[in-house]
């Protein structure tokens, strides 16, 4: 329905106050007379009446590597935080946001002589896709460590995390096709799974039990109105879940895929690098063999400290052989035929990173950042939990989301903390449901003992001023007794 002057004189006060304002402030109002709203409802609403309000909250620009310390830069506003203007004032904040879980962020010893031996050999850009003149012979030597990585005989890299769920999964299935999908996967799943054409059909987080009822009805009925029977099954799942922080129950959904002849699709991006003993991803913490799973996808930009995405798959081996000289996926994935290949940097950043978590650099760096993130994540965890804060996840995951639920307590929580020099990450609408607020907490290898007392005293402060403290603290005394009882 078109916009016009009478819908807004008949409309709720509230939206009438917002109208005037927009009029006298810019006058575009009389210019989109005539027009349909492009924001529409309650997602106007939210932007002028919420959003305006806290935006300082999000999208803090920094000055430094992000790496354990930051240097986040100060913003203010002189109209009531419409507009946000840089100033020249910097603040050093401990570092609890960024997803560099092994601080491969950083300028590393063993990685960065050799990043900038192949700036100098391939410059930044090969200013080509793959598809033409843009594959470098890093790009095939990078493809054969992540296949042997994560234990499959063949992978494809990509330029952008995001566009890898996004564009792969329309390659993968069509019409035709039913894509089973988490209701908490990330939303590059949730646009490739609408692009792909496939029938979508979601299953409640994280519950096997409700995926094979989906899975039986599904089969049960077949095609929407010829009930046929499906071309394809595809179910997808996450690894680590980003918002919520808990593992995949991923022997279980294998199980069940295995049961109905359904492809299992696994995202890796948050749990490859960060979980297992060798950092193999969940597959390695729940004894899952990556045989059993048909597709596994990653990105490189957590624990890798680079850019860009993977596939790798027994089924992939099919599709890279199956057309001689050049494979389905190189013919049919659009960030394959049309996207700049990866940056000649980036690749043997990737390469060299994985060098190190694998011991081949010579040191036993590697398996010490794995026992190091592991033991921070527990730690940083337990302790928040004694305080009386509800955390989401599971033990082992880095992803500690702090829940706030009010979204009036996301500006009192983020402020406080840059104050205090701490440095976090805001998770709301529309990332989240609107009375689903959080705090996202994400721990890095990089992180000394000193760093996270220091984050879990400022943290507990907050906590007690803002009133976010959902659950008693455990006293001191039961604290010992139970951390006794798990060295016992």
């Amino acid at each position: 329905m078109a916009y016009s002057s009478s819908s807004a004189k008949s409309g709720p006060l509230p939206q009438n106050f917002g109208l005037v304002s927009l009029q006298q402030s810019s006058g575009l109002l009389f210019l989109l007379l005539g027009y349909a709203p492009i924001c529409l409802g309650f997602e106007d609403f939210y932007k002028r009446r919420l959003y305006l309000r806290i935006q300082d909250c999000f999208g803090r620009p920094i000055s430094s590597a992000p790496d354990a310390w930051l240097d986040v830069i100060e913003r203010n506003s002189n109209d009531n935080n419409k507009t946000l203007k840089r100033t020249s004032n910097i603040s050093r904040c401990l570092n609890l946001g960024s997803y560099n879980y092994l601080g491969f962020a950083a300028s590393d010893e063993y990685c960065t002589p050799r990043v900038i031996e192949s700036l100098k050999k391939f410059s930044l850009s090969t200013c080509s896709s793959r598809a033409d003149g843009g594959t470098i012979m890093m790009h095939n030597e990078l493809e054969k460590y992540v296949a042997n990585f994560v234990g499959k005989p063949a992978a494809i890299v990509f330029g952008m995390g995001y566009v890898t769920n996004s564009a792969i999964l329309p390659v993968l299935i069509s019409k035709g096709g039913l894509i089973i999908s988490d209701s908490l996967n990330h939303s590059s799943i949730v646009n490739g799974a609408r692009g792909s054409g496939a029938t979508i059909r979601v299953f409640q987080h994280n519950t096997p039990s409700h995926l094979e009822e989906v899975l039986r009805e599904q089969i049960a009925e077949g095609q929407p109105r010829t009930h046929r029977p499906w071309k394809k099954i595809i179910v997808v799942v996450e690894g680590i879940y980003s918002m919520e922080g808990d593992l995949c129950k991923l022997p279980e959904i294998i199980a069940i895929c295995k049961k109905y002849k359904a492809y299992s699709y696994l995202d890796e991006a948050h749990s490859i690098g960060a979980v297992g003993k060798t950092g193999r991803g969940v597959c390695e913490l729940l004894g899952v063999d990556p045989a059993d799973v048909d597709i596994l996808m990653g990105t490189f930009t957590k624990s890798f400290g680079s850019c860009g995405g993977y596939i790798a798959g027994s089924k992939l081996k099919l599709l890279l052989e199956s057309s001689g000289a050049h494979s389905i996926l190189e013919t049919h994935f659009p960030a394959h035929l049309y996207a700049t290949s990866m940056s000649p940097p980036a690749v043997q950043q990737i390469i060299s990173a994985i060098k190190v978590i694998l011991g081949e650099d010579g040191s036993c760096r590697g398996a010490q950042k794995l026992e190091q993130i592991r033991e921070n994540s527990n730690f940083f965890r337990s302790e928040l939990q004694s305080m009386g804060f509800e955390v989401l996840g599971d033990n082992d995951s880095p992803v500690m989301p702090i829940m706030l639920y009010n979204p009036g307590k996301i500006p009192a929580f983020s402020r406080e903390c840059l104050k205090q020099n701490v440095a976090v990450v805001m998770s709301a609408f529309p990332a989240t449901p609107l009375l689903l607020a959080r705090a996202r907490i994400c721990i890095s290898a990089s992180h000394t003992k000193e760093d996270l007392i220091k984050g879990l005293e400022v943290i507990s402060r907050i906590g007690d001023l803002v009133g976010i403290k959902y659950f008693p603290a455990q006293p001191k005394e039961q604290q010992r007794e139970e951390k006794t009882s798990k060295l016992d």
